[in-house]
């Protein structure tokens, strides 16, 4: 029966808290209502060009204000209050959605609102989200903020499901404008909930935000092979095969092209992600998480491949959900070594890195996808770059030796600021 218990997920949080409880709802709300508008713009993309470099831009329009101001998330969040913070980004991701809404009702054909839109959103989304990871241990005792972080997760992965699935349906019956109109709707629930928390200030102080901190943090990474190798894996697996950018293309080459299809290939790898959160407990006390990350990333780069492959839907919708499962398993393992390698002092700098790579390597991998693709065909770009996320697996395996060598220590004592340069090998 213990063993049990592994796979089984806490809700303690949500019975006990009624500002994360709320929180919650609102997050799972908006994430759905989220997912809509990013298959809106990638269908009205595709429909508008029929180009896979088109929607391959939109990752890039996504990715850049990632990469250069999500660096900087962090120091913001410890400088102001960051429950007003989110706020002020999240209002702002409204008035962005209804532009979005406005030009689909308008029948604009031109490609750069779009872009310039998910550019806008993807840079609110770079300053609230590090804010907004710190809400967790500010609303549940320390004993529930493991449970609160897979319970967030969890939303996530079932908005992935649910939002495409939705959009596909919704777009049949009543076209693109829907979906962009219920992303609005969908905030609702999380500006509801951030109004009714409490006033978040940083604990014991604010700090300066500035390059100087995001340097130090840089360094610290560069001196710790582990984490060097950890974010190197997640940039393999994203950069050289994420597929999404693909799928308009690959539905209508190999699938029949229906919105509802596309709906179902899109959210298939977020159904692999609901099973793998529910199955993630020996995956999250795996002795040594490195092997785990890098049979992870194996298992997406094969999956992906033979998705690319695949002729049949029923062949490669399965894939998609394994490739899916994979993702998840290696973004838990990614969180657990992060966390444990990682003295306090560093936590919210190497957590700013984490969620760059997070964010902006699935932009850059679907850009990348989308450009290969036009040289190519999309079959030979998803086939390619699985077999790329794979040879690059291999080398990480030979090139990092403390990803094989890690193990997840029985306690994590707090390590000094002034002694990391001088940190014992087997916890770099």
């Amino acid at each position: 029966m213990p063993r049990r218990r592994r796979f089984v997920l806490d809700i303690t949080p949500l019975r006990e808290s009624a500002d994360f409880r709320r929180l919650w709802a609102g997050s799972s709300l908006s994430i759905v209502g989220g997912q809509m508008t990013t298959f809106a713009v990638t269908l009205q993309v595709y429909r508008t060009t029929h180009s896979s470099a088109a929607v391959g831009a939109v990752g890039l329009a996504s990715g850049l204000p990632l990469i250069l101001l999500g660096l900087f998330g962090g120091s913001f969040a410890d400088a102001v209050d960051r429950r007003r913070l989110v706020q002020a980004t999240n209002t702002g991701s409204v008035v962005v959605s209804a532009l979005l809404a406005a030009q689909a009702f308008a029948g604009l054909r031109a490609l750069w609102p779009l872009y310039a839109l998910v550019a806008a959103q993807s840079l609110l989304g770079a300053v609230g989200a590090p804010a907004r990871r710190t809400f967790v241990p500010r609303l549940l005792p320390a004993g529930q903020v493991a449970a609160g972080v897979a319970l967030n997760h969890l939303c996530f992965q079932v908005g992935l499901m649910a939002g495409p699935a939705l959009a596909g349906v919704v777009t049949a019956a009543g076209g693109l404008r829907l979906c962009y109109l219920a992303d609005v709707v969908s905030f609702s629930g999380t500006l509801y909930a951030l109004a009714r928390l409490p006033a978040m200030p940083p604990q014991g102080g604010a700090s300066r935000p500035g390059v100087a901190a995001v340097v130090e943090g840089l360094r610290f990474i560069r001196r710790r092979p582990i984490l060097t190798g950890v974010f190197l894996a997640d940039l393999d697996a994203m950069v050289l095969g994420m597929p999404f950018a693909l799928f308009p293309a690959l539905n209508a080459a190999h699938f029949g092209g229906a919105a509802p299809t596309l709906g179902l290939i899109t959210a298939a790898p977020a159904v692999g992600g609901l099973f793998g959160s529910a199955l993630s407990g020996p995956v999250a006390h795996a002795v040594r998480p490195g092997r785990a990350l890098l049979a992870s990333v194996t298992v997406w780069g094969a999956a992906i491949a033979g998705f690319g492959l695949a002729r049949t839907l029923w062949l490669g919708l399965p894939l998609l959900v394994l490739a899916g499962a994979a993702d998840t398993t290696s973004v838990i393992v990614r969180a657990t070594i992060v966390q444990l390698a990682t003295p306090d002092g560093f936590r919210g700098r190497v957590g700013g890195v984490d969620f760059v790579i997070g964010a902006a390597g699935p932009q850059v991998g679907n850009f990348r996808a989308g450009a290969v693709a036009s040289l190519t065909s999309p079959a030979v770009s998803a086939v390619g770059g699985g077999i790329a996320v794979l040879l690059g697996a291999g080398l990480l395996r030979l090139a990092v030796p403390a990803l094989t060598r890690y193990t997840t220590p029985a306690d994590e004592p707090d390590e000094p600021d002034e002694a990391l340069d001088e940190a014992p090998e087997e916890a770099r």
